[in-house]
């Protein structure tokens, strides 16, 4: 005998991070991970260098980090709680609600690890149909069953950049039963400037069913440091504290996160980069005869039409030192995620995209 996992892990197709190197070259442009194009606040990193004391562990509650949040948005701080990513934060959920033979609903096109932790802890992931790339409320409400225990929106979603407005989420949570936690991945919340999308922070706090992810790892640019947060009923934060690591957060990450979310002047300039990119990109790309599908987040899906041609872009693109990603695991095959980056990245891209249709004249 030898030792032997949880029935249905091997099962499990192991997340793959967005691609960061190609050999042979040096001049990489990754932009696969949608990561922060200016990097992490200014004021960010000189709180990091003022760090000392490594050898002591960090405060278990997150405090400063969670007090900051507290003040900017609003909220009460028990009501908040802090992970390694809101990565962390989506696994503690399936962890302590759903359990073998149970389900979990997704949209189509949603983000990997919802399916990738629900197998991890026996459950069933529950993939719910889109409309134009985008969740579909009617959709994910006939999914849900008496096994169904959470349901997950990205609100953008990631890959593909779309949104439900807040009727649609408020329709949503009104047809759910009163035991489904309605979770709101809110991953790109920080970039959308849509007059009719809401955070749905105060109605995770009025709803006992409802929590908010979000995470410093986009807009905020703190990928490498590993820091999410979420909000939602005291009840559902007090089982989720119950189960988490006593230090799952590192000093570092809580420090970073403090300053970031107090630097509005720098979220306000990265979130003004990423309008202008965005415009600039989608009215570009188009003039090259390329599609691209709406996006409210930091990245824009191009569709070739055909995954041998998405393929072929990728490898040109890649012959150059752009990485983008690709997503046909997410059912996605004739497109290419591009993050957006600066003024100069994104120019960059174009003149590699233009080159990459002269060689299919």
């Amino acid at each position: 005998m030898t030792p032997r996992p949880q029935p249905g892990i091997m099962n499990i197709a192991a997340y793959v991070g967005g691609k960061s190197n190609v050999a042979g070259r040096k001049n990489i442009l990754k932009l696969s991970s949608n990561e922060g194009a200016l990097g992490p606040s200014p004021k960010v990193q000189a709180r990091l260098r003022g760090i000392g004391d490594w050898h002591r562990y960090p405060d278990g509650s997150a405090t400063d980090v969670r007090d900051a949040l507290a003040a900017r948005y609003n909220l009460p701080m028990d009501q908040i709680v802090c992970g390694a990513g809101s990565d962390e934060l989506i696994t503690l959920l399936i962890q302590a609600y759903a359990g073998v033979d149970d389900e979990v609903i997704h949209s189509e096109h949603g983000f990997s690890m919802y399916a990738i932790s629900a197998q991890a802890h026996g459950a069933i992931p529950v993939a719910a149909p889109e409309k134009n790339l985008c969740a579909d409320v009617d959709a994910l409400l006939s999914a849900v069953t008496e096994r169904t225990k959470l349901v997950f929106i990205a609100n953008p979603n990631n890959p593909t950049g779309s949104y439900l407005p807040k009727s649609e989420i408020d329709r949503l949570h009104a047809g759910l039963p009163n035991h489904v936690i309605l979770v709101i991945d809110g991953a790109y919340s920080e970039y959308v400037v849509e007059a009719d999308y809401d955070d749905c922070l105060d109605s995770a706090l009025e709803s006992t069913n409802m929590v908010v992810t979000r995470t410093f790892s986009k807009l905020y640019a703190l990928g490498g440091l590993r820091l999410g947060w979420m909000v939602g009923p005291a009840a559902i934060v007090d089982v989720i504290n119950r189960i988490r690591g006593p230090f799952n957060v590192s000093a570092a990450a809580i420090a970073a996160g403090a300053e970031a979310v107090a630097d509005t002047d720098f979220e306000n300039r990265s979130r003004q980069l990423n309008s202008q990119q965005m415009a600039r990109m989608v009215g570009s790309i188009g003039q090259l005869g390329l599609k691209t599908h709406p996006s409210v987040g930091n990245f824009l899906l191009i569709d070739f039409d055909d995954q041998n041609r998405a393929v072929a872009a990728d490898a040109f693109l890649q012959s150059t030192g752009i990485i983008l990603r690709q997503v046909g695991g997410y059912g996605l095959p004739t497109c290419l995620r591009l993050t957006l980056g600066t003024e100069d990245q994104m120019s960059r891209v174009l003149d590699a995209l233009a080159a990459y249709l002269e060689t299919e004249k």
